[in-house]
């Protein structure tokens, strides 16, 4: 099935794809959902924060919820969250091939945002579902054209009127289970369970200096907010130890002119580490050193916490049961962000793993075998099998 969508969204700048939350290529996998989920003889509705959810049978209280993400990052890969999506069909394949008839409601949903490539805060559409972030933050969130969320939202036929905390809909979920292909090289088998999520953020650090004339302004007489966001990016390099992540992928000066003294650099760091105090301990010293290089080139930084998610331990109770509906499945720790990850503070939630041979992930590269996506889909058919019964 990942074959039926290889070339919608490809990114010819930068290769992989680029499939942002109500874009073009993401509305067209949304259709695309639809049609697959309707062939299947299942029910599809959006909620009131562009989630999809496609049911078999009712809808209705303590349902088995599967599902991933349709979105991408700027230049992703072809695994990352669709792979969660089509084994989550080709499972409804395999049990209604053997005349399964759940007992229990069972739901696939894909959320929006996830990746929060375009509005900047990822898992924006099960943040908003829980209420773990305020529908008017989200709504005024904006890409780098400027189009707001709830602007993004209306154009694609959505309320945003009505976005915010659904308890009617988070009250139907009894367990939420994401299949997902490993972003690591911590598999050594083709499937595995999680164990748990690395406290993460993002921040942006403005740098404020004055723009000024490459050619006419001499160095000593600069305040150049380039140097201290280049020390930035050191500095989270060096912070980074013990097992923690800190990166920066995303550097924009303005006015960004080859000739030009920029007058502000935002910068935006990704930091994660095993919990919370770690987390912000590093985050504490990447600023302390930010802002010390600012004050040494005479300018200012401000920082702002854009999301942040503390450590995350998936339900022991229901990791070590699909691990044993598995066969004993390895289970394994995982430093990347998923929407199962906000759901585990409200319902049960488990997630399985796809091998990936290569460790890549969030690039083109990212590649997991077919035979692998094959024992992964018999895994979550298996799963979704024993816990409707």
């Amino acid at each position: 099935m990942l074959n039926d969508i290889a070339d919608v969204g490809r990114d010819a700048r930068r290769g992989g794809y680029s499939r942002h939350a109500f874009d073009g290529p993401e509305l067209e996998l949304r259709h695309w959902f639809v049609e697959q989920a309707v062939r299947r003889g299942l029910n599809v509705e959006t909620d009131r924060n562009g989630n999809l959810w496609a049911w078999w049978g009712e809808r209705g209280a303590n349902a088995v919820v599967t599902g991933s993400h349709l979105d991408s990052v700027p230049g992703g890969g072809a695994f990352d969250g669709p792979l969660g999506v089509t084994s989550a069909l080709e499972a409804v394949d395999l049990l209604q091939a053997r005349g399964f008839t759940p007992k229990r409601p069972l739901a696939i949903a894909v959320f929006a945002e996830e990746e929060g490539g375009r509005f900047g805060v990822a898992c924006l559409g099960s943040r908003l579902l829980t209420g773990a972030i305020a529908p008017e933050t989200a709504l005024n969130l904006k890409d780098p054209d400027g189009i707001t969320f709830g602007e993004a939202m209306a154009k694609a036929g959505y309320d945003p009127a009505t976005a915010g905390r659904d308890d009617k809909v988070l009250g139907r979920i009894g367990k939420f289970v994401e299949l997902h292909v490993e972003q690591g090289r911590g598999l050594s088998v083709p499937v595995g369970v999680a164990s748990s999520i690395l406290a993460h953020g993002r921040w942006r650090f403005t740098f404020t200096g004055e723009g000024n004339h490459a050619g006419a302004t001499l160095i000593e007489d600069r305040r150049d907010p380039m140097l201290p966001a280049s020390q930035l990016v050191l500095a989270a390099r060096k912070a980074a130890r013990d097992g923690g992540r800190a990166t920066v992928g995303r550097l924009v000066p303005n006015p960004g002119g080859t000739n030009v003294i920029a007058s502000t650099v935002d910068v935006w760091l990704d930091a994660r580490d095993a919990d919370d105090a770690r987390t912000r301990a590093m985050v504490a010293e990447i600023t302390e050193s930010a802002t010390r290089a600012a004050e040494e080139e005479g300018c200012e930084v401000r920082v702002t916490e854009e999301s942040y998610g503390d450590t995350v331990h998936f339900d022991a109770a229901l990791r070590d049961e699909l691990a044993g509906v598995l066969g004993g499945v390895p289970a394994l720790p995982t430093g990347a962000g998923h929407d199962a990850g906000i759901l585990a503070a409200h319902v049960p939630t488990a997630m399985l793993f796809v091998r990936n041979p290569t460790g890549v992930s969030h690039a083109p590269e990212e590649f997991a075998e077919q035979s692998d996506c094959d024992e992964g889909t018999k895994a979550l058919a298996s799963t979704l099998e024993h816990l409707c019964s």
